[in-house]
């Protein structure tokens, strides 16, 4: 990728810059999604929402804060690589949740106990359980597809095209 700096002269982006932003910016974007889910839509996360969330921020800081210290030469170009690494890490570490969530959701295997039942807060008087936002039950589904199911597949694509950014960086002379 070419990047212009002054009206006549161009430089070369470092290598695995654009993909970590790239990823950096898709983990933002999936991020904000999930936020507006939650403040605009109302839907309340679950345990497993919130470490989907996780990596993403992991995502966020190596992709997007990396490849712009990278673009401005405070970090040396052969950190280029490793932040796309990490940032591509990140994406694909929320996609598998992703998936463990969406087996939890459809009833292929157990999920974790603090997230699938009512709760008690000990001390309280009248015995009222609070309703725990649950893991195994979808609050929401488009096509028959979960918020996690969804957030497995846009993060797992778009490992594979930050993957490919990289793979295709690292070919040209």
């Amino acid at each position: 990728m070419t990047v212009r700096v002054a009206p006549n002269e161009t430089r070369e982006m470092p290598s695995g810059a654009a993909a970590a932003i790239f990823a950096g910016t898709a983990s933002l974007l999936l991020l904000g999604g999930a936020l507006a889910f939650q403040y605009l839509g109302g839907l309340a996360p679950c345990e497993m929402c919130i470490w989907q969330r996780w990596p993403h921020g992991f995502a966020i800081a190596a992709g997007l804060v990396g490849g712009a210290l990278l673009s401005s030469d405070i970090l040396p170009p052969n950190w280029g690589r490793i932040l796309a690494f990490a940032a591509i890490g990140g994406l694909m570490i929320s996609g598998a949740i992703g998936i463990f969530h969406a087996g939890v959701e459809w009833k292929l295997w157990p999920g974790p106990s603090a997230c699938t039942g009512f709760g008690y807060v000990p001390g309280q008087e009248n015995f009222k359980p609070l309703q725990i936002v649950r893991c195994d039950e979808a609050q929401w589904r488009l096509f028959g597809i979960s918020l996690a199911g969804y957030n497995a597949i846009f993060s797992f694509a778009a490992a594979i095209a930050a993957a490919s950014m990289l793979r295709s960086s690292k070919a040209r002379p």
